[in-house]
């Protein structure tokens, strides 16, 4: 049995961390800048700015205090630390930080629109806000796959599909960027790839509970798991015997740039 943080590690974990380093480019963030992480999860992207920027101090707010647990543990120190918090409400003074980003999060804030405000309010005029989202419908394999086959089982589970999720297409972050007061507001997809050491790498962390796909899973009964789990062994691996499998996947990023 794993733990929350690692439970999250083995299932979206090995992803985030992959595209950390892209974002925290992107974002143009500088040594010695004060960095906030706005849903800072298991601490992947307060580690990536860790690393870039040494001199730097990172504060990581996440609403789930098991996950602030682990990251702390993980990565936390002098100049890095997580914190138990609200995004739509955030405990900090104004134009305190020199960026403030968010990695994977933005669209399961329920109030999105208050949460954007709130990183505004708190990142100094001339900083930056950055964040990043799955392109869930067509750029991140393993939920791409993973949809499509359960689907195919059952066509009402098309309800359920991320790719229906917000912020997950082309533009819709930039709006939002715009619609809260950002200038120079631009948007990129990042683009990486994960290596998965067998089928079984790939299919186990499903069975954690994690994020709406785990949570699909962990629903289903054991038969419609193993006919579940047999369409996608079919989808990946074809008749072949079990082996390394590589799978892409694409966000969409956007930065602006908070107005003196």
């Amino acid at each position: 049995m794993f733990s929350e943080g690692e439970a999250y590690e083995r299932f979206m974990g090995r992803w985030s961390r992959a595209l950390a380093p892209g974002l925290v480019q992107f974002a143009g963030v500088r040594d010695g800048d004060a960095v906030l992480d706005i849903g800072s999860g298991t601490g992947a992207l307060a580690a990536a700015v860790a690393r870039a920027a040494p001199s730097s101090r990172v504060l990581g707010i996440e609403p789930a205090s098991r996950y602030v647990a682990f990251a702390q543990a993980r990565h936390g120190g002098d100049r890095v630390r997580f914190e138990t918090g609200d995004a739509q409400r955030l405990q900090l003074k104004d134009s305190t930080f020199d960026r403030t980003l968010s990695l994977l999060v933005l669209n399961f804030i329920p109030n999105r629109a208050k949460a954007v405000d709130e990183m505004v309010r708190v990142t100094r005029p001339g900083g930056t806000v950055a964040a990043a989202v799955w392109d869930y419908g067509l750029g991140m394999e393993m939920l791409r796959i993973f949809w499509d086959e359960a689907i195919a089982l059952h066509p009402t589970n098309d309800a359920r599909d991320e790719r229906h999720m917000p912020l997950c297409r082309s533009g819709e972050l930039a709006a939002l960027w715009r619609k809260h007061g950002l200038v120079d507001v631009a948007e990129e997809p990042l683009t990486i790839e994960t290596g998965f050491a067998s089928f079984e790498d790939y299919w186990s962390p499903f069975l954690e509970k994690q994020g709406p796909a785990g949570a699909y899973v962990a629903a289903l009964p054991a038969s419609g798991r193993d006919q579940l789990r047999e369409r996608l062994r079919r989808r990946l691996l074809g008749d072949g015997p079990d082996r390394p499998i590589l799978l892409s996947a694409r966000a969409w990023a956007v930065r602006g740039t908070v107005a003196r």
